[in-house]
């Protein structure tokens, strides 16, 4: 038997989402959660959870965050997007952190339930008007990011491995045992040196980079006398 775990807050739009679930697997396991917190611990007690249907608006996560826990706690489960924001950058983005799809809120329940199937077949299901970013057009934009991840000092590498691990900056201070406003001046000055507008744009162009090693001798050479 196919199960599913809901994640939105709003109880109407569950209950949609429920019946487009019903209406291609009528025999599914259906488990609802309001929070990011509810579906860890759902997760944790539920065994064979097949796919994830996870609003990016809930009451304990911002932008991408909550997806990221999700991923980091339970790498192997599909989490799909269901989502009222039909931004084409956004669908990129979930896509590029990879998201099992991004199904608009807009969509009617047929067409939610077919795009949940396809899901479940393995492919990804986007909206009808998407279009993809030209692959090299974003192997030009990794090369010219890992050009600039260099001029970060090791302590900023840390933050930012944090960072797209999606750790609030509560959590980034505790692990690396700092004051929360030193990793707010760390995440500006990433942003900074990255070019990059917003910690969720940080987040999805690094998301699928490998980091250069801190330890590495010019990081360490560089980080001499810098302020941690």
């Amino acid at each position: 038997m196919t199960s599913f775990l809901i994640i939105d807050d709003h109880p109407l739009f569950r209950e949609a989402l429920g019946n487009a679930v019903r209406l291609a697997l009528p025999d599914a396991r259906i488990f609802e959660a309001m929070s990011i917190e509810d579906a860890l611990h759902i997760l944790s007690v539920e065994q064979g959870i097949d796919l994830a249907l996870l609003d990016l608006s809930l009451p304990d996560a911002t932008g991408f965050s909550g997806f990221l826990r999700l991923r980091e706690t339970y790498p192997r489960l599909p989490v799909a997007i269901v989502s009222s924001e039909e931004d084409q950058q956004i669908v990129r983005e979930a896509l590029a952190l990879g998201a099992a799809g991004y199904l608009p809120k807009s969509t009617s329940k047929r067409e939610l339930a077919q795009s949940i199937e396809g899901v479940l077949s393995g492919s990804v299901s986007v909206p009808k008007d998407f279009v993809a970013t030209p692959l090299r057009r974003r192997a030009d934009a990794s090369k010219a990011l890992m050009v600039k991840l260099r001029e970060l000092t090791p302590q900023q590498l840390r933050v930012l491995d944090l960072l797209r691990r999606g750790y609030p900056n509560r959590q980034i201070a505790q692990e690396l045992q700092l004051a929360e406003s030193t990793v707010k001046a760390h995440i500006t000055e990433i942003l900074r040196k990255l070019g990059l507008f917003s910690r969720n744009k940080a987040i999805i162009e690094i998301g699928k980079m490998d980091l250069p090693d801190p330890r590495s001798r010019p990081y360490a050479r560089l980080d001499r006398g810098r302020p941690q």
